[in-house]
């Protein structure tokens, strides 16, 4: 008995093949559906009525009112505070400004008073002398103490600091007696110049209107020149009173004047003199006198 053959079984024409991330189905489901579809409806949903991205409860409605509440509060009171800030500071300024001008005007009148209160000195200074017979030898001791002012010819010496010179020198014997910037000047080189003037016939001396007198002091106050305690600002000049013509060659030619000249040389230091017709110093603005006794009159004198 011959059996009946069977057809072969096809099965790959009745079942499809299996996909490859058939075992990663939860990773396939997630790309596939990033967005939830609840999620998905509910925005929906807002946005069909209008309120996505607005709270939805009152709470969170109020909560938001007050911040924005607040936020503007604060806005506000920035821009009130910065209107009020600006006139009060002008006004300060101007507060600080009015009593410069007051104490300048008071200083003024100070100066004043004692121009005119020596004046009256001298006046009566002058009228005892005559009365003793001294006739004008008080004003003659006023010129020479530095008490009055004086005028007539002379020299004008301006003396400054050599250009760049805060970046300081090197190696020299300026900075090895304890300066290391060569090229400003010092009180001891004002010493020397005034010195040299005196000695070269100067009647009478001031540097930057400051007149200068037998108890007159130049000394240093860290990079400053103070001289009786005032302090100096380059360039200094220097004034003197003599003969024009016999003074200023006289100065150059003695050793301060040699030593001025080194250090224009070596140091870079500028100066520069000059004769003058018209020299007007003032008069010396502290002058103490330290000691006064009446002379004795001779005797056999009426």
């Amino acid at each position: 008995m011959c059996g009946m053959s069977q057809p072969p079984n096809n099965r790959s024409s009745a079942t499809p093949p299996a996909r490859p991330d058939a075992s990663m189905s939860l990773l396939t489901h997630v790309m596939d559906h990033g967005l939830d579809e609840g999620y998905a409806q509910a925005t929906a949903q807002r946005r069909a009525d209008g309120t996505a991205g607005l709270p939805r409860t009152l709470k969170a409605k109020l909560g938001l009112a007050a911040g924005l509440v607040i936020a503007a509060m604060v806005v506000t009171l920035g821009a009130a505070q910065a209107r009020v800030s600006a006139p009060v500071l002008a006004k300060e300024r101007q507060e600080l400004i009015d009593r410069v001008k007051r104490a300048d005007e008071h200083a003024d009148g100070v100066e004043r008073d004692i121009e005119r209160l020596r004046g009256t000195v001298a006046d009566r200074q002058r009228a005892a002398l005559k009365q003793q017979g001294g006739g004008d030898e008080g004003q003659l001791v006023g010129l020479l103490s530095g008490a009055t002012e004086v005028r007539g010819p002379g020299v004008k010496l301006v003396v400054d600091d050599a250009k760049g010179s805060s970046s300081g020198g090197g190696g020299g014997p300026r900075e090895s007696a304890g300066f290391s910037d060569t090229g400003r000047v010092r009180d001891r080189d004002m010493q020397r110049i005034v010195n040299g003037l005196w000695q070269s016939g100067a009647e009478a001396v001031s540097i930057n209107g400051q007149r200068l007198t037998a108890l007159s002091a130049i000394r240093a106050a860290g990079d400053a020149i103070l001289v009786d305690n005032k302090p100096l600002v380059p360039p200094y000049e220097v004034l003197a009173i003599g003969d024009k013509k016999r003074l200023g060659p006289t100065f150059q030619n003695s050793a301060d004047g040699q030593y001025l000249h080194v250090l224009q040389e070596s140091y870079g230091i500028r100066y520069g003199l000059t004769a003058e017709n018209d020299v007007r110093l003032p008069a010396a603005s502290s002058l103490t006198v330290r000691t006064a006794t009446a002379e004795e009159p001779k005797k056999g004198a009426s």
